[in-house]
């Protein structure tokens, strides 16, 4: 758990209330849990096709014991596989139509988030070939060179990596240059557009900010539908022809809510494509989580982002209303601004504890 996250939101909630917790949508079933004390800070999970599970840790006091981990169907542990030289910050974990495994390497925490400060001029993939013991990396880089924080991958129906960022929120961007490997220059992404989550009111341990962070996403078996989650809820989409990043972008989703999960950042989708499997981001035992989607798109369900050239509409709201909601806005900010200048400042005594 990151202190500084905590305190944000802690700071945050005493001005900024979330809306109503919704309700759980069907309600999840524990699948199996976790109990092997190797595997911690789970980030990333994919089921597989035969059964079983494959997770992987996001971090460790030991970088050597960054691995990534295949699960039985009781959730114990079989075999690991190392990374051939050190990890940065593992997030998300994606298994293709091939078999490939693929590994985001793409956290980035900024220092009001409990970073170090040091941020990275370049992201990096993993993939694991089936029959492969070795893992090779792929790096890649943002288009403006940017750092930002994410943990959300796809593979889409060409083979190409899909990324939707955390911090900023919703940013997507996909590879569409060939897969380099080994590299030591990052290969430039392609912003594609972006992904709003909406303010669900979903229980979460962070609020309404835990309505707009995404932690995680995956792609049906079949190739036929997407889903990205945040900590409170999965927004799952249809996509043609393979496109996903098309499909998160400018479809319409249908929205799951995840209530009361301790700090959800995993999601995958079941072998028949017809569940969503759960895990969180915890140092001791978790269970692996099943829900079932819903199926038609939620009235609140958020409407596609526009381009950031695009002219906003007018506005329809009155001009006393606006003058309140300005104020309302600036000192909110203004709050806001304090706050995270005091969590900044405990998180680095915090560090050098």
């Amino acid at each position: 758990m990151r202190w500084a996250v905590i305190l944000t939101v802690v700071a945050l909630s005493v001005v900024l209330p979330g809306a109503p917790a919704a309700a759980r949508a069907g309600g999840a079933q524990e699948v199996c849990r976790i109990t092997d004390p190797a595997v911690v800070e789970v980030s990333g999970l994919a089921a597989l096709p035969g059964g079983g599970y494959l997770v992987q840790n996001d971090s460790n006091p030991e970088p050597r014991r960054m691995r990534l981990f295949y699960l039985g169907p009781d959730c114990s542990v079989t075999r690991s596989v190392g990374y051939p030289t050190t990890a940065r910050d593992p997030e998300d974990l994606a298994v293709d139509r091939q078999g490939v495994v693929w590994i985001a390497d793409i956290g980035d925490n900024s220092p009001l988030f409990g970073g170090s400060g040091k941020r990275r001029d370049t992201i990096a993939l993993w993939t694991l070939r089936p029959g492969s013991k070795t893992m090779r990396i792929h790096r890649l880089r943002y288009p403006d060179g940017v750092p930002r924080d994410a943990e959300a991958l796809l593979i889409d129906g060409a083979g190409r990596p899909v990324i939707v960022t955390k911090d900023p929120a919703g940013e997507v961007y996909r590879l569409d240059t060939p897969l380099p490997t080994d590299n030591a220059e990052g290969a430039p992404l392609t912003l594609i557009g972006h992904f709003k989550p909406s303010h669900s009111g979903t229980e979460n341990p962070f609020g309404f900010l835990g309505s707009a962070f995404i932690t995680g996403a995956a792609v049906s078996p079949d190739g036929t539908r997407a889903v990205v989650r945040t900590y409170a809820d999965a927004y799952e989409f249809d996509v043609t022809d393979g496109d996903v990043a098309r499909a998160i972008t400018t479809g319409t989703p249908r929205v799951t809510p995840l209530p009361g999960e301790p700090q959800g950042e995993a999601i995958a989708y079941t072998p028949d494509g017809e569940s969503f499997l759960t895990v969180s981001d915890q140092q001791g035992p978790v269970s692996i989580l099943r829900y079932r989607p819903e199926r038609e798109p939620s009235p609140s369900a958020p409407r596609p982002a526009r381009d950031s050239g695009a002219s906003a509409p007018a506005s329809t709201v009155s001009g006393p209303v606006r003058d309140r909601r300005a104020r309302v806005a600036l000192l909110t900010g203004a709050f806001v601004v304090v706050a995270l200048g005091l969590v900044s400042a405990v998180a680095r005594r915090l560090r050098r504890r």
